[in-house]
């Protein structure tokens, strides 16, 4: 019997948890798509501030709680949450962090202001799935990063996981919006981000801690790429053909799982698929 196709979301934004954007709008309908084509999903998100517990039914996973993931040597506890889109029979993990996601913003504070520890958030958060997966060992045959706070993802699977069975055989593909195009992290986000044996050169691109680079990383280490913006900048778009990357074309992201770019999506995971 053939196995199944499993495949692991990580996404920065999920609606109805948040407001609708491009980013939440294809975290959430994707998965579906995915699940109606026959194939197992999980999805992960943070658990900002302003999601409301009990309005949407959260409740934490004892089993999966308890884990510690040292960011600029801090230890950083993680409490991880689990709810339900009843319409869409669609489980959906939170990770949940009371120094990163606690507050009611989301990326930007009330005067619009990018958060200064954007970088490490972005750290815990795709650390924290990983170890997450792990616990629940569960091994997905497709990684899909959907939004930039999952951007550290195809680098950790790369290198500092890619002995670990859980993820040893995956494939990983990345929407890329311009989000954070324009924004600047930490002059130490690439310092902060090593662990186990990656290496400065691994994260050299972070040496000029831009949402450019950010992106660029997350394409150097990527199995394919999705333009998930009709404005992505043509320096991350031209870096992707360098590298040699399989690249899907920008499709309008809009509500439901029979739009034209979910289906796209779907078709697309086939290139990466083993007969």
């Amino acid at each position: 019997m053939k196995a199944p196709v499993r495949i692991l979301y990580i996404s920065s934004e999920i609606t109805p948890y948040i407001p609708e954007t491009p980013v939440a709008l294809a975290g959430r309908y994707v998965p579906q798509a995915a699940q109606e084509n026959g194939m197992e999903i999980r999805s992960f998100m943070p658990k900002y501030g302003c999601i409301n517990e009990r309005r949407n039914q959260l409740h934490e996973v004892i089993r999966l709680s308890g884990m510690n993931i040292v960011v600029s040597d801090v230890d950083r506890p993680l409490v991880i949450k689990v709810a339900s889109i009843p319409q869409a029979r669609l489980q959906v993990y939170f990770i949940e962090n009371e120094d990163y996601f606690k507050r009611k913003f989301i990326f930007r504070d009330e005067k619009d202001t990018f958060f200064a520890d954007n970088d490490e958030r972005a750290i815990l958060f795709a650390r924290g799935v990983l170890e997450t997966v792990k616990k629940l060992r569960w091994q997905p045959t497709i990684v899909h990063c959907n939004g930039w706070l999952a951007n550290l993802i195809p680098l950790y699977l790369k290198k500092a996981y890619k002995a670990d069975p859980i993820f040893t055989d995956c494939k990983v593909i990345v929407s890329l919006y311009d989000e954070v195009a324009r924004e600047r992290f930490s002059g130490g986000f690439a310092k902060k981000v090593l662990m186990g044996n990656l290496k400065p050169a691994d994260v050299e691109l972070l040496n000029t801690p831009t949402g450019i680079n950010l992106a660029k990383l997350a394409v150097k280490y990527a199995d394919g790429v999705i333009a998930a913006s009709r404005t992505l900048s043509k320096e991350v778009l031209d870096f992707a053909a360098k590298e040699k990357v399989p690249t899907l074309s920008f499709s309008e992201i809009t509500a439901g799982t029979d739009a034209a770019y979910a289906n796209r999506y779907i078709k697309f995971y086939g290139k990466f698929l083993k007969e």
